[in-house]
């Protein structure tokens, strides 16, 4: 396998560390803007000449964000070349017409280290959907706020503090809204309900509330109760759609969610059959993401294919019927609500008007 590159930060480069030490892959390119001295192979600032390059045959997108990346992704299958990418962005925004685009093309599209850093979820949940009917899907997926919650339980850091220490360790980024926000985990779970159910779904259809709101008073509170924050997302296969969200959870102390720590990741698949299976490790960093690209990479040598089902039907998001607790904090005062997770969302939207530094929670 020759191997075009591009990219050559955090996941490009231990990619690149990887690939040496593995016989049958080789990089032949790197697209880099900058000159790369550690490198041996080609370096190069024009994308064209790593995709009219006839001898490489599979490219690994290691650049994220959606622009040039989704422009380079279609080229490259377009060109007839296999895509890894660990691109969760676009591979969400993107998800149906680049389906359609590896199917037309002949070329495999994997995405593995997309969800769960250096856990094998998406391929693991892809196994289970294929000999089970999948009841749900949640987790932890995001290591920025995970790493945040940690320090603000475990030190009583204050939201600012954590995530100043986030971004000192380089786990947060100078705009750390897409992790705070939960709109991270929530293209995480888009991917992840899309293969576990065999649909569809728009992103901006899953309510999503992040951590930002959440204060040491607040962590404070929920101890006492024998609880603790972490942000989860959530979906699950309802009898007139998939129901789905992403929001702060309180999980009881004792549990294996409340005690993953620091950028870890848990991701838990529920089958009709099957039952209860979780998988946790390392959700973030270079050598977990880079090696589940190189794993991809194996994958397609082996002559294996994208792992994504062709029945990705388009489908709502249904969350009236979905019913649990709630836990609010609104003008200062903390009450509990029993309702519909469409209510809860709601009644949250409501309370921000009135206070932007209301909260909630769902209640495991």
């Amino acid at each position: 396998m020759n191997v075009g590159l591009l990219g050559f930060g955090t996941v490009g480069s231990h990619f690149y560390l990887l690939a040496q030490q593995q016989p049958g892959v080789k990089v032949k390119a790197v697209l880099s803007r900058r000159p790369r001295p550690e490198v041996s192979c080609l370096v190069t600032a024009d994308v064209a000449r790593i995709l009219s390059d006839p001898d490489i045959d599979t490219v690994v997108e290691a650049m994220g964000g959606l622009h040039p990346a989704y422009e380079y992704i279609t080229a490259a299958m377009e060109a007839g070349k296999h895509v890894i990418t660990a691109n969760k962005q676009v591979v969400c925004t993107y998800y149906n017409e680049l389906l359609a685009l590896a199917e037309k093309t002949g070329v495999a599209l994997r995405c593995t280290a997309a969800v769960g850093g250096g856990i094998p979820w998406l391929t693991s949940l892809r196994r289970a959907a294929r000999m089970d009917k999948m009841v749900s899907v949640e987790g932890i997926v995001n290591g920025t706020t995970n790493f945040m919650l940690s320090a603000m339980v475990r030190r009583g850091a204050s939201f600012a503090d954590a995530l100043h220490e986030a971004q000192l360790l380089g786990y947060a980024e100078a705009d750390p809204s897409a992790d705070v926000e939960g709109y991270d985990a929530r293209r995480k779970l888009v991917l992840s309900a899309n293969l576990a159910f065999g649909v569809s779904l728009m992103e901006e259809d899953i309510p999503c509330v992040g951590i930002t709101n959440i204060q040491p008073r607040d962590v404070a509170v929920v101890r006492d109760k024998g609880l603790t924050f972490k942000l989860m997302a959530y979906a699950c296969r309802e009898a007139r759609g998939i129901s789905a969200y992403v929001a702060p959870v309180l999980v009881q102390q004792h549990t294996t969610e409340a005690n993953v720590e620091d950028t870890g990741n848990i991701l838990t698949l529920v089958g009709e059959h099957i039952g209860r299976q979780s998988f946790l490790g390392a959700g973030a960093g270079g050598w977990p993401t880079a090696s589940n690209v190189l794993a991809d990479c194996l994958a397609v040598a082996a002559g294996e294919r994208g792992y994504y089902t062709r029945d990705c039907t388009p489908c709502f998001v249904k969350n009236e019927l979905l019913d649990g607790q709630w836990f609010y904090r609104f003008k200062g005062e903390y009450y509990f609500r029993q309702c519909t997770a469409e209510a809860a969302f709601s009644t949250y939207a409501v309370h921000l008007m009135e206070d932007p530094e209301a909260l909630m929670a769902k209640v495991r």
